[in-house]
């Protein structure tokens, strides 16, 4: 009888399969998954792959440890009434039928409300509701084959496990290779009689025996990667590559199974062997490189730490310690987990779930990294330090972005894929002509023109040219939130400046005081309000204003490019623009000013004179000869004169602009064609920030971590912003010099291979060489335009 596979795992079912629906499994585990996949209408799960399970473990009681509160806390990232979210490192994640099933998870539990593959780091961040718990996930994971690595001790540790198998089938096709080349001698040097006589046939078909491994084992990723490409349309780049294993491995087999020759194993190994071993070298090039884990270390926002004196300071996030008190303003993110010690806490967790809904939380509670405070100011105990990649995770939060562009790596996927559909032209019409011109030639011309012009060095280019400028940038302060900005940047005609704290300094500027004298209640009440703002002018006023005691307010509410209405006990305060607090002066008058009223009376106001950044006339200046510049600001026309003499001729001056004003202004000009950067604070100008083209935060110790900015750039920096946009063109011409590049090592390579003068094996060697070449080619260039910037 013979013995069947499992549907779902592949595994040999032995003597007495399990069978249903007619179909077989070899244990009660494959069959239960199979069923909740045909209950939720999930069973196309098996067309992207045959057998794609792995074989469920028993996992009976083992997991029941995951109903502890203290061990569900440290393995959960988020927590409240209604939402949980973890991450999971998953070994077993290896393939798109493994992304697809779990991010899909939500059809199989309705309680799971969303689940998203890291496929690099195999990790699934899974957001479930409270009806269910982690256990019930981690069971779930691991009853359709996915079961979690959890470490307790250092719940990373999972994470730094090495994926063995590229090496162990290197082994196998280095193992294979040697002993065919070995086998191979005697055809090598002719010697024909002790050869021809008896052992011709025996070490052929061990020759055959030993390709098998080679073919079936080590080189089955580039089948399954050409398999799914052309399942799903696309011509990758794995296609050449196995049609010439393919190739190689039938004419082989042909040949000795009609005694026509003794084939091609011996170039057969060594091809698959030499491309893997290009692939382990390229694989510990990205490693080395690791462009990513050097950017996320750069990225420093700044927050208040409030110390034991009770004064005041800015540090940067990454100095946060746990047990450190810090304060957090209003539209402020939490950036890092704490207790809540005192303030009227309303906490918008989008930034973690997705979902904008506030939560009121009180003396005691747990706050956690990601929520973004929304209603005055609170203190908060830090309970650890903060993690770097979990902020930039946040920050390019697929919720928070806006399909902006075209990217550029689209552009180099379709090179490829126009690449590879010429280079299986020319090698049909070498072979061809080749089989009429010399049999013998046509196979090693076929499988060498595939391999030698694999367009990997082209795909290569864009990722590892913006990558390293990624890291670059952040070096020297700006932070920009991925690849695809820079490219925006090279394309940018406009730019679009906020006044107030953009290009004036806060740390510099001043202001007085004219109007009713304020009590000392006021004056507490004042000061505690500035302190929960980060609008430039509350930032600037609140550094000016003598020391008070700080109270707690009973209410705040910040109304965005308008004021701040605050009550504490029976006093009513509002602060902001003349019409906003019921100023009776004329909208005309020419300062940039702040307003108060109390209880209704208006009392006066605060003018202030700006101070403008060192080095903004000169910035400008550079910045015309290339670009339109525009100031849009929401002060009054105070400043117009002064501006006039710093900025150069025919910069549009435009005041008076409400938050949704701005927006317009820019919705408006990109319909006209234009390109256009948008640099303001955090806070005010998000809509504008989010509809530019490239929307860039100006930091000046302000914790201005917006999803709606595309970059974050330093204020000691502002006056090298040219240097970073020409650094982005520079960039661009990087990527075309590596196109040529690499369109001239092809047109070499291809012209030995055409004309035959090129080994399969030798093609395999040069192949990934090449890739490498144009690792470190961009390395180089792109580190060179790092020391410009300096």
């Amino acid at each position: 009888m013979e013995n069947k596979t499992c549907f779902h795992c592949g595994d040999d079912c032995g003597h007495h399969p399990i069978t249903f629906q007619d179909k077989s499994f070899c244990c009660q585990g494959c069959k239960t998954v199979f069923e909740i996949f045909n209950e939720n209408d999930l069973t196309c799960y098996y067309d992207l792959q045959k057998s794609p399970g792995a074989v469920p473990k028993e996992i009976e009681g083992k997991y029941d440890f995951l109903t502890q509160e203290n061990i569900i806390d440290k393995l959960t990232e988020f927590r409240d009434d209604n939402l949980e979210i973890t991450t999971l490192y998953i070994p077993h994640i290896h393939c798109s039928s493994c992304i697809w099933i779990l991010e899909n998870l939500n059809k199989l539990d309705p309680n799971i409300t969303g689940s998203q593959v890291n496929f690099g780091k195999k990790t699934v961040r899974v957001t479930y509701k409270n009806t269910t718990n982690l256990k019930s996930v981690v069971l779930l994971l691991s009853a359709i084959g996915y079961e979690p690595y959890i470490s307790l001790d250092d719940f990373s540790a999972g994470k730094k496990e090495i994926n063995r198998s590229l090496i162990y089938k290197l082994g196998v096709a280095g193992f294979g290779f040697g002993n065919i080349m070995f086998l191979s001698f005697p055809e090598y040097f002719e010697v024909n009689e002790f050869w021809l006589e008896q052992y011709k046939p025996l070490f052929r078909w061990l020759m055959f025996a030993l390709s098998l491994p080679i073919v079936f084992y080590s080189a089955q990723d580039y089948f399954i990667s050409a398999y799914k490409g052309l399942k799903a349309k696309i011509l990758n780049i794995d296609i050449p590559i196995v049609l010439g294993i393919t190739v190689l491995f039938v004419r082989s087999t042909i040949e000795i199974t009609w005694d026509l020759g003794s084939g091609f194993f011996d170039s057969l190994a060594g091809l698959i062997f030499f491309l893997l071993t290009g692939k382990f070298f390229q694989q510990k090039t990205y490693d080395f490189l690791s462009f990513e884990r050097d950017y996320k270390s750069y990225f420093p926002i700044a927050i208040t730490k409030i110390n034991h004196e009770g004064y005041e300071e800015t540090i940067q996030v990454y100095d946060i310690k746990k047990g450190d008190r810090i304060l957090i303003r209003n539209e402020e993110l939490i950036p890092v987990d704490g207790i809540l010690i005192n303030g009227n806490a309303k906490i918008d967790y989008s930034f973690v779930t997705g979902e904008s809904q506030t939560l009121r939380k009180h003396s005691g509670d747990k706050l956690f990294a990601g929520g973004k405070q929304t209603q005055g100011v609170i203190e908060m105990e830090a309970l650890k330090s903060v993690e770097q990649s979990y902020l930039t995770q946040l920050w390019s939060n697929d919720v928070f972005n806006k399909d902006k562009e075209e990217g550029f790596t689209n552009i180099t996927n379709k090179i490829s894929k126009h690449f590879t559909l010429a280079i299986l032209t020319i090698s049909l019409i070498a072979t061809s002509y080749w089989l009429f011109r010399d049999p013998s030639k046509a196979m090693n011309v076929f499988t060498a023109v595939l391999i030698i012009a694999c367009p990997c060095a082209i795909a290569l280019s864009a990722p590892f040219t913006f990558g390293n400028l990624l890291r670059l940038f952040g070096k020297h302060k700006f932070y920009v939130k991925n690849a695809s900005v820079i490219e925006k940047l090279a394309h940018i005609n406009t730019i679009i400046f906020d006044k107030t704290g953009t290009i004036t300094s806060n740390r510099k500027s001043h202001a007085k005081y004219a109007g009713t004298e304020l009590s000392e209640e006021e004056h507490q009440v004042l000061k505690s309000s500035l302190r929960g703002s980060n609008h430039p002018l509350s930032r600037t006023l609140y550094s000016i204003l003598k020391a008070n005691n700080i109270e707690t307010l009973d209410t705040f509410e910040e109304h965005i490019g308008k004021g701040i209405v605050v009550q504490h006990k029976t006093l009513n305060m509002k602060i902001g623009s003349a019409s906003f607090v019921g100023s009776p002066e004329e909208r005309s008058v020419l300062n940039t000013t702040v307003h108060v009223s109390s209880n209704n009376v208006y009392k006066g106001k605060f003018t202030f004179y700006n101070s403008y950044r060192k080095g903004v006339s000169k910035l400008f200046n550079t910045l015309k000869k290339h670009y339109d510049l525009v100031i849009l600001s929401g002060d009054n026309e105070g400043e117009r004169e002064n501006l006039k003499k710093l900025l150069p001729a025919k910069t549009k001056l435009i005041f008076n602009q409400k938050p949704e004003d701005k927006l317009e202004f820019i919705k408006y000009h990109q319909t006209e064609g234009a390109k256009i950067i948008m640099i303001g604070d955090g806070l005010n100008d998000a809509g504008a920030l989010a509809q530019s083209d490239v929307g860039i935060a100006l930091s000046e110790d302000v914790n201005v971590f917006s999803p709606a900015c595309d970059a974050i750039l330093d204020a000691t920096k502002f006056n090298t912003l040219y240097q970073f946009i020409k650094a982005s063109k520079s960039a661009i011409k990087i990527i075309q010099w590596s196109f040529v590049l690499s369109f001239i090592y092809n047109v070499v390579g291809l012209y030995f291979a055409v004309t035959g003068q090129l080994e399969p094996v030798v093609a395999a060697i040069l192949m990934p060489l090449s890739s490498i070449s144009i690792v470190i080619f961009t390395t180089i260039t792109t580190n060179f335009l790092g020391k410009k910037l300096k």
